[in-house]
This record gives structure tokens, C-alpha cells and sequence, in this order.
């Protein structure tokens, strides 16, 4: 196949940097090729991808030594226009790519500006809407869609023109696991049918190895550090060192002394040869000491059969909910988009008031208290952060509510100050907030919150576009948070990684309603609940399978005790 991408001793600095951001880059994409781009915060891969679709220089300028071309073209020469009709980019922030007032309107924008004839263009647009599944969708407002719908219509947004390159950049970020795995099947399938050139930047690499990629490159300090393929990849050390996080399975067979081979096929726990390593692993299942966590019985908050609904003539939104968190507990809430987790925050909050029920704080009834009084108590951090942020410079948005609240100054630089080394953004203290990445901006509003000291934190997607390393850290403060001061943390995810390893207790919400209340690893070795709440069962279940493990979550809560005490360990060294 000819390469349609191709950097030869690249090198790229912005204008207001002293150092390169890139570093002779060498790197061939060949045509139809699907490559995944992996690294931590900063590592240079949305560089990487703003120099391919033109974005540098065209909107940031800087310094370029060496050679691009692309599809032939040379971007820096050609444009942010030109380059659009072969290179289709899906931002991680799919709201700020919509610009029509119906999903129509918005697919058909790029035919627009070419002047294709009408009815030309409602035949494309309809073909493109069909193949991305959303051609029952045309008529409603983007903004109005769940993350996976919104997904589905900028990628036919850049469908509909027919480009040869398909580039995304976060594409599960905001997905709940079902919705991720129907995103990576369908950009597959659009690789596989038609032929076109994927490149895919994320952090959540065991969900996009859900289907096949050709190759993985890793990047590090704006180096190539890594091209393989993924199961050559997987038996190295590469991911661990650069602190990227690899699948759970793989983790667990490793932690369990094995050393794995390419020709067992590692990238897939399906269809991975066990047989050479199971005996390890169920000799370290087996030594692994199985402690239960202690349980306060103080109850902080209590639902009881809550029920809301948004208008008179609208079905409920909220039914019927009932449950209780102890006081100093970490729990999580999960399922599907539109399932009903965020609007259940908003009650508790006071931005909505439910229309049956109790919500009790401490024992008593909260329906009366305002949303200034509940805020007192708890603290709530929105999914979208752009609702969330009103001051233009990143420590003043965190002092806010200090400042409103007429705490000393002193205190407040002190105390700002140290929340912004927490959550790893003390750098960028004096920046503009709409200068940093979605995933630090989500620190920003994360650390706004924190800084008030509230009994209660609900977080809702925390660690949404978050690397593995600044989601540990954050995780790991929050979990100190918890354990030292007690705060009680009720975490609203899709991350299934975080509901493992942080939550021992989880609450499934499904149509409103609660399906599942309890442990975290046996709701997630559960294929009845996680297929009925759209989640995605964790890789350790298919693990414990393939080795014999009669209760699978038994291998899930091992994995856990483990990797939390090896990380109590490392704190204390």
C-alpha cells in the first residue's frame, strides 16, 4: 500500500515555547492502514495530529524543520481547507465541532459550501446518516444528543465528504463502555468497507483494542519511543514505563510472573492462548491475601423511592430510586448514557427537585434546603466543564468560591495553590483557561471544588480525557481524601477501570431505575447486569474463565488487593 502520511525528520516548535514539542519525527502511515497513538499528557500526540490536518501552522503557528506530506499535499502549504477535503477530524469535544441546527444541517455543511445540488445532497447526507446509524436523527438538535449519537454524527459530518484519512482524536472519552465499543466497531467497519485511513489518539487502550490495528505508536517527550504492533507491544514493559495503562488481563498475567509471547495472540482476552500461563496465574490467584474492607455504618445520604421528571407530559426520568451511602464511603454510580446517573446528582444537588420521595442528608429531609445551603455540604463537579467555568485566568476560577465565600487572601493562595499541585495544573496557574486541553481543563473544575472542603464530593465522569498518569494522581488524591479526612465521594463514570479499583461499591442505574446495588467486582463479572445496563464487563472475568476460576470475581477482587497494596507500598517508599 503507498503511504498517505509521511514525516521525515520532522521537527515542530510553537511560537511561544523555547523547546520543540516534536522531535524528528520518522513516521510512514500507508493507505488504509488503522493506527493507534498512544502517550501521556503532553507527550505531543494532538501535535502530532494538528500538524496532519493542517491545524499547525494554519491556527498555531510555529517553527517547522523537516518534511510532511499528506495524501501528497503538503498541509503547512495547503491549509486548514484544503487539507479538510482528505483529512475528517472528530474532536474529543464533539460540541464544539456542530455548527447546524439540526443533525441534517450539520452533516450536510461541508456539501454546502461546495454547492452540491440539493437533491444530491440529501442523498449523501442520508447515506452518510444510514451508515453511522442515525438517519432517525435528522431532525433533532445535536446538542440535545447523548455522547455515542453525537459521536456518530460529526464522524458522518466527515463521512459525507468522502476523505481519504479519518483522524480522532479521543473518541471514547465521553462514552459510556457500550457506546465505546459500538464507536470502535462502526470507525472498524468504516476502515474495513471503505477502505480509509484511521488514525486514533487515546488513552484507553484496552477499549480500542476491542477490534484489530494495524500498528501502535508511542509517543513520549514529542519522540516516537514505540511502532509495533499490538501484540509485540503488549508482551514489553514499553506501556508500564511510559505510564500508560495496559489491559487488566495483561496486567494480571504479568503480575503473576509470566512472560508473555507475541504467538499467543495477547491483544484479544478472547482469543488469546491461556495454556502456557495459567498454572502462574492460578498459583499468584491463590497466594493472594483476600482482605474485606471495614464499613462504616453511619448513613450520610439517603434516597428513598425518588422519583423526577423534567415536564408534565414526560416520561420519568427518575423512578423509584432507592439507596443509602454510609458516611466516609467511595462508591460509584454507572450505566448508559441518558440512564438517568446525571439527573440523580442534580436531585441530590438541588438543581432539580424530584417530584416523589425523600432525599435525606444526614438523616434529615433536604427537599426545602436551597441549592447555596446543600452546596455548604456538598460539592459537585459538572461532566462538562465549560457550564462549570466563569473567570477567564485558571487560579481565579479555583479561588472563586473562596473569594465569594470572603476567605482571607492569604489563606486563599495557600490553599489554591495546593490544590493546583494536587491536580497536577500548578504550571499553568496564570494561563487562560480556554488555553489548556479538555483533559486539564477538567482539572481545573475538579480543583474549584476541592478547594471548598465539602462532607460531600459527587464528581460526574472525573477522569473523562484524563492520561494514566494524571488520572492516578487525581484518583489517588481523592482516595486520600477519603481515607484521611473522610470525605464521603460518590463518583458518576464510565470508566470501568476507576469503579474497579477505586469503588467497592457500585450503584447500576438503567432506565431510570436501580438494577444492581453492590460489590464492584461482582457486578462487573456479571453478564446478566453489565449486558442489561450497557456496561462492559471487565477483561479479569474472561480471565478467570479461560483459567477455571469458578467465581470469577474472586480473580477480579485479588487483582485489586494487589495493585492497591503495591501502590500503598511505592506511597510509603
Amino acid at each position: 500500500m503507498p503511504p498517505v502520511i509521511e514525516f521525515k525528520n520532522f521537527t515542530y516548535k510553537y511560537r511561544t515555547q523555547t523547546k520543540p514539542t516534536l522531535k524528528n519525527i520518522n513516521l510512514t502511515i500507508n493507505k488504509g492502514e488503522k493506527v493507534l497513538v498512544i502517550g501521556s499528557s503532553g507527550s505531543g500526540k494532538s501535535t502530532l495530529a494538528k500538524c496532519i490536518n493542517a491545524l499547525i501552522p494554519s491556527s498555531f503557528s510555529g517553527t517547522i524543520e523537516g518534511s510532511l506530506t499528506v495524501c501528497d499535499l503538503n498541509p503547512a502549504q495547503e491549509g486548514i481547507f484544503s487539507m479538510s477535503k482528505h483529512v475528517g477530524t472528530v474532536l474529543q469535544d464533539t460540541d464544539g465541532q456542530f455548527i447546524g441546527l439540526t443533525v441534517a444541517e450539520d452533516i450536510a455543511f461541508a456539501l454546502e459550501n461546495d454547492n452540491v445540488p440539493l437533491d444530491e445532497m440529501h442523498e449523501r447526507v442520508y447515506e452518510a446518516a444510514t451508515t453511522v446509524n442515525v438517519e432517525s436523527l435528522l431532525q433533532s438538535v445535536p446538542g440535545a444528543l447523548s455522547g455515542g449519537q453525537k459521536q456518530r454524527v460529526s464522524l458522518a459530518g466527515i463521512l459525507v465528504d468522502d476523505v481519504e484519512i479519518f483522524l480522532f482524536d479521543e473518541p471514547l472519552a465521553n462514552l459510556d463502555p457500550a457506546a465505546g465499543k459500538k464507536i470502535i466497531a462502526l470507525i472498524d467497519e468504516i476502515n474495513k468497507t471503505k477502505q480509509k485511513t484511521i488514525i486514533i489518539i487515546e488513552h484507553r487502550l484496552e477499549d480500542v483494542l476491542y477490534r484489530d490495528v494495524d500498528r501502535i505508536i508511542v509517543m513520549e517527550n514529542g519522540e516516537i519511543a514505540a511502532d509495533m504492533s499490538a501484540g509485540k507491544l503488549l508482551c514489553t514493559d514499553l506501556l508500564s514505563k511510559k505510564g500508560i495503562r495496559e489491559p487488566l488481563y495483561i496486567s494480571a498475567l504479568k503480575y503473576a510472573g509470566c512472560t508473555l509471547k507475541p504467538e499467543d495472540k495477547p491483544e484479544h482476552i478472547e482469543t488469546m492462548n491461556i495454556v502456557p500461563y495459567r498454572e502462574n496465574l492460578l498459583a499468584w490467584f491463590k497466594k493472594i491475601d483476600k482482605v474485606a474492607g471495614t464499613q462504616n455504618n453511619e448513613t450520610v445520604l439517603e434516597l428513598k423511592n425518588v422519583s423526577f421528571r423534567y415536564e408534565e407530559n414526560l416520561p420519568l426520568t427518575v423512578r423509584n430510586v432507592s439507596f443509602s451511602i454510609k458516611k466516609g464511603e467511595m462508591i460509584s454510580i454507572v450505566g448508559t448514557n441518558g440512564a438517568g446517573k446525571s439527573t440523580i446528582a442534580s436531585l441530590i444537588c438541588g438543581f432539580c427537585v424530584q417530584s416523589e420521595g425523600q432525599i435525606l442528608l444526614d438523616g434529615h429531609d433536604i427537599t426545602k434546603m436551597s441549592i447555596k445551603e446543600r452546596g455548604e455540604k456538598i460539592g459537585f463537579v459538572l461532566q462538562n466543564q465549560n457550564q462549570m467555568i466563569s473567570k477567564s485566568i485558571i487560579f481565579d476560577e479555583v479561588a472563586l468560591g473562596l473569594k465569594v465565600r470572603k476567605v482571607p487572601k492569604d489563606v486563599i493562595k495557600e490553599r489554591v495553590e495546593k490544590i493546583l499541585k494536587t491536580c497536577g495544573i500548578y504550571p499553568y496557574r496564570n494561563w487562560p483557561v480556554s488555553a489548556v486541553s479538555f483533559g486539564q481543563k477538567k482539572r481545573v473544575t475538579i480543583a474549584s471544588i476541592l478547594v471548598m472542603n465539602p462532607e460531600i464530593l459527587i464528581l460526574d465522569e472525573p477522569t473523562a480525557g484524563q492520561d494514566y498518569a494524571h488520572y492516578t494522581e487525581i484518583m489517588e488524591f481523592l482516595r486520600k481524601l477519603n481515607r484521611e479526612l473522610g470525605i464521603t465521594i460518590i463518583m458518576i463514570t464510565h470508566d470501568m477501570h476507576l469503579m474497579l479499583e477505586y469503588t467497592d461499591r457500585a450503584i447500576v442505574i438503567s432506565d431510570g431505575q436501580v438494577l444492581a446495588d453492590g460489590k464492584s467486582t461482582d457486578i462487573l463479572t456479571d453478564e446478566a447486569i453489565t449486558k442489561a445496563a450497557s456496561l462492559k464487563k471487565t477483561s479479569l472475568y474472561d480471565l478467570a474463565i479461560k483459567c477455571g476460576i469458578e467465581r470469577p470475581s474472586e480473580l477480579a477482587d485479588s487483582f485489586i488487593h494487589y495493585e492497591r497494596k503495591n501502590k500503598s507500598n511505592s506511597e510509603e517508599s
